[in-house]
């Protein structure tokens, strides 16, 4: 039986005649059908936002916007030495999910310990145990560098243990990328010029994670695979169906995502992105067909997902900075879409958790 409750239902580019903005890219609020924003309704302190600026067929939700950084995160230090050692032949052992960190190391750390694959120090510990990130691991929170980090350490150390660590590409990711590499370079959004710089500052994005990024996290982004399936699972990142546009299996999906990245191309980049940040395909009526589109595609009896915050899900609101304790209560995972969804997006900048989950769900 799952642990916790979970919720069964529903460089600088040529100048250009316009460049993005702040505002171009502001992200609106998630409108839910009741409560204090119902209708459109804005807090006191938010500006409506506007339209235009941000990826065509977007659907944003208040998650999307920037989190205050905090002083308070622990850092993980990383042996640039460390190197897998072969696996071992005993057999696969218990199989684990992440949602989104979104640079909360102290949450991860704590919560990876609750399960017993870290010990207090912050090592792997969970022998042939299989871990799987499923993307965005920075901005928002005070220290995504770290999260990449201790997950590139993790990889190593679970490696030589003989099980493994491994992580999904998150939009995130392609947003951080993109913004390191193209900067304020104009690309076609479909509504007006933008630019990854705006995108990424808009959506979270932390100087201090900007100031450390190095290559071999550049390079450990680049490289990360979009899909994959684990005993029946099959693992995204995010809850749309628009990984359909990049191939008809798992390998032709992850090497298409790869070679966009590898040419470099800022438009083209720019698409990639912005398909990944479509959201809530599985949910309300069509939602199942959706999973089962993606299902028949690519294998599994079920879809593993984060991206969506599950308060999101569930059509309630909660506070990004985490302080509004009325909003809803995440303990665990939401299953959805006729059982065939599984959301792991506990909204660790909302009110709700930093989700780690032993698959399968006994459900």
């Amino acid at each position: 039986m799952v642990e916790g409750s979970m919720t069964q239902g529903a460089g600088q580019g040529p100048e250009v005649e316009r460049t993005a903005t702040l505002r171009d890219f502001r992200v609106p609020a998630y409108v839910p059908e009741t409560g204090p924003y119902a209708h459109g309704a804005q807090p006191a302190d938010t500006a409506a936002p506007a339209r235009e600026g941000y990826p065509d067929a977007y659907t944003p939700t208040q998650r999307d916007l920037p989190v205050i950084n905090r002083g308070d995160t622990v850092q993980v230090a990383v042996d640039p030495a460390a190197e897998p050692a072969p696996g071992s032949a005993t057999g696969q052992g218990p199989l684990y999910v992440v949602g989104d960190v979104h640079g909360y190391l102290d949450e991860l750390l704590a919560a990876l310990r609750d399960k017993g694959l870290v010990d207090s120090e912050g090592r792997w510990c969970a022998g042939t145990a299989r871990l799987w990130f499923l993307g965005d691991f920075t901005d928002r929170g005070p220290d995504g560098i770290g999260v990449i980090d201790l997950v590139m350490r993790l990889s190593a150390e679970a490696a030589a243990a003989g099980g493994y660590c491994k992580a999904l590409m998150g939009n995130h990711e392609l947003l951080l990328l993109g913004a390191k590499r193209f900067g304020d370079t104009p690309v076609h959004s479909g509504a007006g010029t933008a630019t990854f710089q705006a995108a990424w500052l808009l959506n979270g994005g932390q100087k201090s994670d900007m100031d450390r990024l190095q290559d071999h996290h550049l390079q450990w982004m680049a490289r990360l695979d979009a899909v994959e399936e684990v005993d029946g699972h099959l693992l995204v990142h995010s809850d749309t169906t628009a990984y359909l546009d990049y191939g008809d299996s798992i390998e032709a999906v992850n090497d298409t995502v790869r070679e966009t990245i590898t040419r470099n191309d800022a438009d083209e980049v720019w698409d990639l992105f912005r398909k990944f940040t479509k959201r809530f395909s599985f949910r309300d009526e069509g939602g199942a067909d959706a999973v089962r589109s993606l299902l028949d595609t690519y294998g599994g009896h079920r879809i593993v997902h984060g991206h969506s915050p599950i308060p999101y899900l569930l059509g309630e609101v909660g506070s990004e900075d985490g302080e509004d304790d009325a909003g809803p209560v995440v303990e665990g995972p939401h299953v959805y879409a006729d059982g065939l969804a599984i959301a792991m997006d506990g909204g660790v900048t909302m009110a709700g958790k930093l989700l780690v989950q032993q698959l399968p769900l006994d459900v």
